[in-house]
């Protein structure tokens, strides 16, 4: 379909230069040089030329061909920008034509004629900015993305799902929630935590810090900056800068703002002579990290420039992996379920062709992952040669809402840096050994998991997450006295309850709070105010009726005590 798209640009526009169009997990895109921007009328144009080129019953066929006839090809059509490509190819060298027409450099595989394509199961979606080869320095292009499916049911489908994903977008959410902000002031990538928002970081980190305490952590704090050498120690500096902040000067000292936490707490390791017996050490740090983003890639809290990962190294005996790799994938499970997620996605990866480390080593470690996923009984697919030169690793991916799989959790075993900083242990027999070194991270970063977590839940918290958990709706001024009474009880015993002050009609009180997504409003009139009580409303049962204060505040309190999802009145859940 990719091809389709590019021959019907250049018939109608003729000036319009090529440079590629892979396909995407959802359909197609293809980057164009073109004069003049594309507009919306361009792309209802360019959608009906792709249908009439369908339409036409054009055979694509495979043609192999020497350097020489695709450079003289190339030449002949003016295609600077192929010819680049042709200069990074390999033999053999191919190329698809589109009837008689039209062909570009392509290895295939496609269809053998348009017709196989469906003319009423592609749209063309959108049009966004692009540079050749991703590099800002080199010409600006234009990205033409499109989707294509077999039927019109299954495009319809998609839309559905980018419909409902549109609704669920963290960003949207979360400033119409009053949760974050990244101000253009202050910097591209840096996130601002408004106090809804901190509220509910606050609790993820709670919940964090106590699930590893009760796995047997400790948390370590370390520096947001260190000395240069320790960056060229742990081989950052000559792997990793380009995703580095550049140094700063201090004291004659050349300083850098930290990528990662993993350097820190090796030199915490490092501190003292280890032995064997206090094997293994699992530390824990939810520690900010800075990273240059290309202006195009950020995105919401998705990708940004200053992150908090949830960190933790392992450092352990060979023959101890198996016991901790297992161990951190309980952990995993217990604090991903706690946020409804419960369907994953594994994938090991393994030794690939350039790597440091014995055999020995190596096949311990893979082993040692590999028989921590069997005793946990978790499906997964295995990457070939996929893992990092330094050790073999565990990705896992969570399922949301919508069908969407997210880059969550990892395991990485390292040999490399306890190598680099000269870790040792006294092992048994009194002789110095390496260390095991597993990193871990589970959210990946708070930012990240939250804006993930967001969507999800499409705003809608469970209770015990919800930054304002109750709101109490006063009817007249009268019952003011009694409203304060009862949240100053429902904030003592640590619920998140507040009071709209406004004074509006009672019909718009409700409204508001529900497009806050507040999992719960409580009505207070005449009424309830001289009973004690309150009537209740949730945003997805509506009118609950009235209950004692008393019970209320009971109710909340087990919610946020069991981090429910909604309160349990007179043995009935009160779904937020």
């Amino acid at each position: 379909m990719s091809h389709v798209l590019a021959m019907a640009v250049q018939k109608l526009f003729p000036k319009a230069q090529v440079t590629i169009g892979p396909w995407t997990e959802s359909g197609f895109y293809y980057d164009f040089d073109n004069p003049d921007p594309f507009t919306e009328a361009d792309l209802k144009a360019i959608k009906k030329e792709m249908i009439r080129i369908i339409n036409r019953r054009l055979p694509l066929e495979r043609i192999a061909v020497s350097r020489e006839q695709a450079e003289a090809k190339i030449k002949a059509q003016n295609e600077p920008y192929k010819l680049e490509i042709l200069a990074g190819l390999s033999e053999p060298i191919t190329l698809y034509t589109l009837g008689e027409e039209w062909w570009d450099l392509c290895a295939g595989p496609h269809v053998t004629n348009t017709s196989e394509l469906n003319p009423k199961a592609f749209e063309l979606e959108s049009v966004a900015g692009s540079y050749w080869r991703g590099d800002e320095t080199k010409a600006q292009l234009q990205r033409i993305y499109g989707t294509a499916w077999e039927t019109p049911e299954q495009l319809a489908e998609y839309k559905h799902r980018k419909q409902e994903a549109l609704r669920r977008d963290h960003r949207r959410l979360g400033t119409d929630l009053d949760l974050f902000a990244i101000e253009d002031e202050a910097g591209a990538g840096l996130v601002f935590w408004h106090p809804r928002g901190a509220r509910m970081r606050l609790l993820i980190e709670d919940f964090w810090r106590e699930a590893h305490f009760a796995d047997g952590y400790e948390l370590l704090y370390t520096p947001h900056v260190a000395d240069i050498s320790l960056w060229k120690t742990s081989g950052h500096l000559d792997f990793y800068s380009e995703s580095m902040f550049g140094p700063m000067q201090v004291d004659e000292r050349h300083y850098q703002l930290k990528p990662m936490n993993c350097p820190f707490h090796v030199l915490t390791y490092a501190s003292t002579l280890r032995s064997y017996r206090e094997l293994p050490i699992r530390w824990a740090e939810l520690g900010t990290v800075y990273r240059y983003e290309r202006p195009g890639v950020m995105h919401g809290l998705m990708r940004v420039r200053g992150f908090t990962q949830d960190d933790a190294h392992v450092f352990c005996l060979p023959e101890q992996i198996g016991d901790e790799i297992l161990r951190v994938l309980n952990l995993t499970e217990t604090i991903l379920s706690a946020f409804d997620f419960r369907s994953y996605e594994i994938n090991l990866s393994t030794r690939p062709e350039k790597s440091i480390g014995d055999d020995a080593v190596w096949n311990l470690a893979t082993q040692g992952l590999i028989e921590a996923l069997d005793r946990k009984g978790w499906a997964y697919k295995v990457d070939e040669g996929g893992g990092a030169f330094y050790g073999p690793k565990i990705d896992l991916k969570i399922e949301d809402a919508i069908g969407r799989m997210w880059q969550c959790s990892t395991i990485q075993l390292d040999f490399n840096l306890p190598e680099r900083f000269n870790l040792e242990y006294v092992a048994a027999d009194g002789s110095r050994q390496r260390p095991i070194m597993i990193h871990r991270a589970i959210f990946g970063s708070l930012e990240r998991f939250f804006g993930i977590m967001t969507e999800n839940y499409a705003g809608d918290f469970p209770f015990w997450l919800a930054p304002e958990q109750i709101r109490l709706l006063p009817v007249t001024d009268e019952v003011r006295p009694y409203a304060e009474a009862l949240m100053a009880q429902l904030k003592a015993a640590g619920v998140r309850a507040t009071i709209d002050h406004s004074g509006d009609r009672l019909g718009k009180l409700i409204r508001n709070g529900e497009q806050m997504k507040i999992p719960v409003l409580g009505v207070i009139g005449a009424k309830e105010a001289e009973a004690g009580a309150v009537s209740l409303r949730s945003r997805r049962d509506g009118d609950l009726g009235s209950v004692a204060g008393s019970d209320l505040i009971a109710a909340a309190t087990l919610a946020n005590q069991q981090r429910g999802a909604a309160l349990v009145l007179a043995d009935q859940p009160i779904q937020a």
